[in-house]
């Protein structure tokens, strides 16, 4: 029947394979609940039908047997009354019904396996959706907690970078100091030898303002007379 080749795929999903696959898994989540509601609703309105096509077939098996059976009946009776001309169509009625008995025992097996599997793929998907919702808010957690990690990784990798750079303007600092003291010494030694004697005698040396001191003394002593 061409609705189980249709469906056969469906019975063969395998949810968490496509899901590993999936570049996004948190919108792959929800377009395949989606997708996979949609489908249940075609399963649905065909297993419908092929169930009614089984019951269909079961109906017109059981009403062939019912009639061959009453014609037997009436072939009995119909000899009871000494009609053997009437028990002959009875049993020629009951012979095609026969015939006919069975190719509807073989309609209603084919119908009955069509139903069976429609039934089967119904519960798969059925298994599947309520197996996929139960566990898409832990699927979208896990997918949260990795994007952040992968976020915190990113950030990791610049504060290393950040690491490299005032390491590398630390060695900048040492060598600019370096450089300046290498200047300082080398100031050091261009500059003038200094005069220890020059500098030894002014320890000794009178300072300049004893003059002015003399004469305030001697300015008082004047006022004083």
């Amino acid at each position: 029947m061409s609705i189980i080749t249709r469906f056969k795929d469906i019975m063969s999903s395998n949810i968490h394979a496509l899901l590993d696959k999936a570049e996004n898994p948190e919108k792959m989540i929800d377009q395949y609940l989606r997708n996979l509601n949609r489908d249940l609703g075609k399963v649905k309105s065909e297993t419908a039908s092929v169930m009614a096509e089984e019951q269909r077939t079961k109906r017109e098996l059981n009403a062939c047997q019912d009639d061959m059976e009453k014609m037997e009946r009436y072939a009995i009776k119909a000899l009871e009354a000494g009609n053997e001309g009437d028990a002959r169509k009875f049993l020629e009625k009951k012979a095609v019904l026969t015939n006919n008995l069975a190719n509807l025992e073989s309609s209603y097996q084919l119908a009955s396996t069509n139903s069976l599997q429609m039934k089967q793929m119904h519960d798969k998907l059925v298994a599947d959706i309520g197996e996929l919702e139960s566990r898409r808010n832990m699927l979208k957690a896990k997918w949260s907690v990795a994007k952040t990690q992968e976020r915190m990784n990113k950030l990791g990798a610049t504060g290393v970078n950040s690491g490299q750079s005032i390491s590398a303007f630390g060695r900048m600092e040492d060598k600019v100091n370096r450089a300046l003291d290498e200047a300082n010494a080398m100031a050091e030694l261009n500059a003038e030898p200094k005069d220890e004697i020059a500098e030894l005698t002014t320890k000794y040396d009178e300072p300049s303002n004893n003059n002015i001191d003399r004469e305030l003394e001697a300015l008082k002593d004047r006022l004083k007379k």
